[in-house]
């Protein structure tokens, strides 16, 4: 591996508590993140020669805090700063920085630095453009690339949500145990954002990066927190998802539907590491959201064939997240569990009173048309797929719901699909 690639690789993993440290110490963003690209530049002048620090992210701490004292003394006194190798030379210090920064000191700081991310004032996108700039290390341009935004609009988004938490009072001192469990709910919904907004883009490879992101943060989370049942679930669900991402779109970008993918190309070992998570969450016997949406996800590829899925046990599963997070849009995916074992006369019944809230949602109309066209009630469904083309997110699911139509032309009658499994 060369200089430069184990470099940046020890740097983007060292990231997370590098800033949050930082951030801890200067108590401001800017500064923080100033300090950081200090250190990293240190680093790629002096560790090709002196090797790797015992602990990168204690060496980065040190380092940036160095220079970002330096360079106020230098601002405020108009005097030079010591040489280079003075500045990066840790001697002794780095072995009682890496006594000091322990593991819980690591934990603290990274979900400090994640859930300041999550600052209750912040609309999801910038908590979202927050985490993939500052946890991530992604650039903006990247994160504009990914959102479908001009890199300067997306400046001016990670701007403002940077604003609104320095005028918002953060609070860096160390959470106590409860604080620490509400915090941990929070960023554990900002993952689970970051991955849709991936899963979602169809096949738009700068935003389905996300996904890899959010799994990466996912991981993170779980090494802060290893005995946590539904942080296990939230990185399951995600790794079994995301395992699918090779079958879901055909040569042309078009949506291939989870009972038509070809299993063979889903990734084995990312199946196998969800499946193992789950059961490990399931063993600590408190099921949460995250866990129950993961078991669902599991019986879909536990399932050699489509035919072999137990749709029973999923209308089950279903009804638990229900009863743990009432949601229209959970009743509505299990509604197409209901069709299967119950017939789609009983589905069209469940999510009929679902109309007035998911009035705007494409899932909730394509459902609607895919139980209508199985009932041979053809206008109907006519009606719904067109308002679900109306309402599609990319030309993916467009093109999806158009071929509804064609085949409703040449008379045809498909087989109801999952909402969810429509976006594979």
């Amino acid at each position: 591996m060369s200089d430069l690639a184990w470099i940046n690789a020890a740097i983007t993993a060292a990231r997370p508590q590098a800033v949050g440290a930082l951030l801890r110490y200067f108590r401001d963003l800017d500064t923080a993140e100033e300090a950081f690209q200090d250190a990293c530049l240190r680093a790629l002048k002096t560790w090709p020669q002196n090797g790797p620090p015992r602990d990168p992210a204690a060496w980065l701490i040190m380092v940036g805090r160095n220079a970002a004292l330096d360079g106020v003394r230098k601002r405020s006194r108009h005097t030079e700063l010591p040489p280079e190798e003075v500045l990066s030379d840790l001697g002794d210090q780095e072995e009682r920085a890496v006594e000091q920064v322990d593991a819980s000191d690591y934990r603290d700081d990274v979900l400090r630095l994640l859930f300041i991310c999550c600052h209750p004032d912040l609309p999801a996108t910038q908590q979202i453009a927050m985490a993939l700039r500052i946890v991530s290390g992604l650039t903006v341009k990247q994160i504009a690339r990914a959102f479908l935004v001009s890199e300067a609009a997306m400046e001016q988004r990670i701007t403002r949500a940077k604003r609104i938490v320095a005028e918002g009072d953060a609070d860096f001192e160390t959470p106590g145990a409860v604080e620490r469990a509400e915090r941990l709910a929070a960023v554990a919904a900002m993952i689970y954002l970051v991955f849709n907004e991936g899963y979602s883009a169809g096949d738009n490879p700068a935003r389905a990066q996300l996904c890899g992101e959010a799994i990466r943060l996912g991981r993170l989370l779980l090494r802060l927190f290893q005995a946590e049942p539904e942080i296990m679930g939230l990185l399951a669900l995600m790794l079994v998802q995301h395992a699918r991402t090779p079958a879901r779109f055909d040569a042309e970008g078009q949506i291939v539907l989870l009972d038509d993918q070809d299993r063979g190309l889903w990734d084995r070992g990312m199946i196998a590491e969800g499946l193992a998570l789950i059961d490990k969450a399931m063993r600590h016997r408190r099921p949460g959201a995250y866990q129950v949406q993961a078991a669902i996800a599991a019986l879909h590829v536990r399932a050699p064939t489509p035919a072999d899925t137990d749709w029973a046990q999923i209308d089950a599963l279903y009804a638990n997240l229900e009863r743990l997070t009432p949601s229209p849009v959970i009743t509505l995916n299990r509604a197409v569990a209901v069709s299967k074992v119950a017939g789609p006369e009983a589905a069209l019944t469940m999510i009929e009173p679902l109309a007035d809230r998911l009035s705007g949602y494409f899932h909730f109309h394509g459902l609607k048309g895919a139980l209508n066209l199985e009932l041979g009630r053809e206008a109907e469904a006519r009606a719904a797929f067109g308002r679900a083309i109306a309402l599609a997110n990319t030309a993916a699911e467009a093109a999806h719901i158009r071929q509804h139509l064609d085949r409703l032309m040449a008379d045809h009658h498909p087989t109801v699909r999952e909402p969810g499994a429509a976006r594979g």
